[in-house]
């Protein structure tokens, strides 16, 4: 079947229902690429990569493999940290990305940003030549997850059918509607205030916390330089101040940064004017932002 468009990039969802409809959908887009010479990324779990080197052969060392259990752990690292940073590496030709982000056992804490993390990727590449295939897990995912496959997707592949979604919202309208409230800090966090002249006491305080929780030492300085950006991000951008929350749990260390900015949540997601958001997505393992009228929040989480 052949769908028109106007714009050179193409963002299928592939729904499949075990191995052989998840190669039916997947092999010959790889082949193809292949042959025709262009750039290929296959980010999926590890499962889905042994099953397409053994169907691909020789043709998948012409190929670029990522297990998205590790690279995509963070949904909002796989657009700057996967997709657009692959795109940059072939800049003059056309790219395919297969690319599995929601996958069963993704958590209700990550879930949102998964959603607002597909939606955006219709904004991030419009305009570029290439496409980007996602498959869905038809039988391990929710049934609203499958829905909401066709509202972040153009074009769904179903029973080796392919289609326009007549469920198809636009990003900005998805990455609003998946502005969720986060869960409650516990009682027992920490709570300081910042500003610009105690910003140092800040990025100790992090420092301690962290080192006391347990994290390796990278990770320390991970979350300090995440943490350092989210609090000088407030301080430029609100009144010049804010609220910091610390806790931890039995596996994770979790900071907290709440100032009084308002920045439309789809311009943050892009990531393509917050260079800052893109650091501190890199630099954990989860990023949740939530922003209302009274203000911001951005809770960042890293694995103990």
């Amino acid at each position: 079947m052949t769908i028109q468009t106007s714009d050179p990039f193409v963002h299928e969802a592939l729904l499949y229902r075990d191995e052989d409809d998840f190669l039916a959908g997947t092999a010959p887009f790889v082949s193809a690429a292949v042959d025709a010479g262009e750039a290929v990324l296959v980010a999926v779990p590890e499962s889905g990569i042994a099953l397409l080197r053994d169907e691909l052969g020789r043709r998948s060392d012409r190929v670029s493999f990522l297990d998205m259990h590790e690279a995509g752990r963070n949904p909002g690292r796989i657009l700057p940290g996967v997709l657009l940073a692959f795109s940059a590496s072939a800049p003059t030709a056309p790219v395919r990305i297969i690319g599995e982000p929601i996958w069963p056992g993704r958590t209700e804490l990550e879930y949102p940003a998964c959603v607002q993390h597909e939606a955006m990727i219709n904004s991030a590449f419009a305009g570029r030549h290439g496409t980007i295939l996602c498959p869905y897990d038809a039988r391990g995912l929710e049934p609203f997850m499958l829905h909401d496959a066709e509202r972040t997707h153009p074009i769904v592949v179903e029973d080796r059918v392919r289609r326009p979604s007549c469920r198809y919202t636009r990003p900005e309208q998805l990455a609003e509607e998946f502005n969720l409230p986060l869960p409650p800090a516990p009682g027992e966090a920490e709570l300081h205030g910042f500003s610009v002249g105690n910003l140092w006491y800040t990025r100790k305080l992090v420092e301690t916390f962290a080192g006391e929780s347990g994290l390796r030492r990278p990770q320390v300085e991970d979350l300090v330089l995440a943490v350092n950006e989210l609090a000088t991000n407030s301080i430029l951008h609100a009144t010049g101040h804010g609220v910091l929350r610390m806790w931890r749990d039995d596996a994770t260390v979790v900071c907290e940064v709440t100032d009084s900015s308002r920045t439309p949540i789809s311009t943050t997601l892009t990531g393509l004017d917050a260079f800052g958001m893109v650091m501190v997505n890199l630099l954990c393992d989860l990023v949740r932002t939530h922003m209302s009228h009274t203000g911001t929040t951005v809770r960042v989480y890293l694995s103990r």
